[in-house]
């Protein structure tokens, strides 16, 4: 653009002199040729002046646009943004806000075998233990939607469907629905992220099982600001029926509530710890016939967990390490006194190779409703994985019961995803 102006005056000064040249015979038409040049002149004046014009204009519009590029981006404070905004507890990533109408959509298959010898808790020898299918998208500007649906062989269930608004005012994040109770680590996990086949005992026993504490209600978080690690709180209520007969409520009143306090730190730039207290207190269904109120008890969850992480920065593909323990206490009241029944878990994983990871777990665990029955539990896993798709996994368990024989098993497990699944909380 800016050539442009001293290409058109040197083509006007070339064909000058033609316009000017006058042959001796006209001399005496000088005087009007004389007016025809003044007008010429004006022109080329004028047209000089808007070209200049047009290249100041457009030179301030560079110039705009060269101070905007290496002005700060507004951006720049996301991480400031970030830190006041607690991690969504949720089971899926960041979802483009363009999909409203489009949700991510995908469908997780989790096939089950078992070999040898369980007296006391069977398994199927195959089953298509879960087939989810979850529906995730942002709703607008202000909340998403995640929604997992879980397929048995028996029937289908609502696992969780909640709405998250996480730019609350004072930095709070919500989320309103049902959902799996931030009760330690274990609980708030879907069965396809899980290291193992199966669940802890102290899951199993204390914690309602596979479905653990999982209701209908609303969770609060907040992160509490401080110079030294990410620090969680979060607080939830539910309606008061979860778990195989860990909570049950005969009235409107019987709430289940739920507090978890949670802290990570990076210990270097290879390894983090996190940290996590909880409580849990809701009605149980001992006492209670056909509806009717009959002692009215209650039950009392204590929990902590640990788990630290090692991940080289360099062969990270190659070799990791994931340690975890979680500690339950459950102060269950019930006709003849309360029970205190405690259980917990301690398991090692180690990446052996790109697509190899080889772990183990030992369990330990009292009954809820009989404290002095002890369980016992050890288990060695090999898992492959063919790609971020699928997975191959054998688990061998031995299950000292308390009330019955030793079982020794073989369990093996396929898994298989398609279609667009988000990033489970870390």
């Amino acid at each position: 653009m800016r050539n442009r102006f001293p290409v058109a005056l040197f083509a006007v000064f070339l064909i000058s002199p033609a316009l000017f040249a006058q042959p001796a015979s006209t001399q005496q038409g000088a005087a009007p040729q004389a007016a025809d040049l003044a007008a010429i002149r004006a022109q080329i004046d004028a047209m000089r002046a808007d070209y200049e014009k047009k290249i100041q204009d457009l030179q301030k519009q560079l110039d705009d646009i060269q101070v905007r590029q290496t002005s700060p981006a507004p951006a720049a404070t996301a991480p400031a943004a970030l830190a006041q905004t607690p991690s969504t507890a949720v089971t899926g990533g960041t979802v483009s806000a363009g999909k409203g109408f489009n949700p991510d959509i995908s469908v997780i298959g989790d096939f089950l075998g078992a070999a040898g010898s369980n007296q006391v808790n069977p398994s199927p020898v195959f089953e298509m233990h879960e087939s989810e299918v979850s529906f995730q998208a942002v709703v607008d500007p202000y909340a998403r939607a995640d929604f997992f649906l879980s397929f048995g062989e028996e029937g289908v269930e609502l696992e969780e469907g909640y709405v998250t608004f996480p730019t609350l005012p004072g930095g709070f994040l919500a989320k309103v629905g049902k959902m799996r109770a931030s009760f330690g680590k274990v609980n708030t996990l879907h069965n396809h992220v899980m290291p193992w086949t199966d669940r802890p005992l102290v899951t199993t026993n204390l914690v309602g099982g596979e479905d653990g504490i999982d209701d209908t209600g609303f969770s609060v978080a907040r992160l509490i600001p401080n110079k030294l690690l990410f620090l969680e709180a979060t607080g939830q209520a539910f309606r008061g029926n979860s778990g195989e007969g860990l909570y049950q409520s005969s009235q409107r009143s019987d709430l289940t509530y739920v507090g978890h306090l949670r802290g990570y730190h990076d210990i270097t730039e290879n390894t983090n710890l996190d940290l996590g207290f909880s409580y849990s207190h809701g009605h149980n269904a001992s006492g209670v016939v056909a509806g009717d109120d009959i002692g009215r008890f209650t039950t009392q969850l204590y929990g902590g967990d640990a788990t630290i992480r090692w991940k080289p920065l360099q062969r990270s593909v190659y070799h990791s390490f994931v340690g975890r323990s979680e500690f339950v206490w459950s102060k269950r009241d019930q006709f003849g006194g309360t029970q205190d029944a405690k259980g917990y878990f301690v398991s090692a994983d180690y990446q052996l190779a790109r697509r190899w990871y080889m772990g183990g777990r030992y369990d330990r665990s009292g009954r809820p409703t009989d404290a002095a029955l002890i369980d016992r539990g050890q288990s060695l896993i090999l898992s492959y994985f063919p790609s971020e798709f699928s997975q191959i996994r054998g688990q061998y368990r031995r299950t000292n019961y308390a009330d019955g024989p030793t079982a020794n098993e073989f369990l093996f497990q396929f898994q298989f995803a398609i279609g667009a699944h988000g990033a489970h909380p870390f």
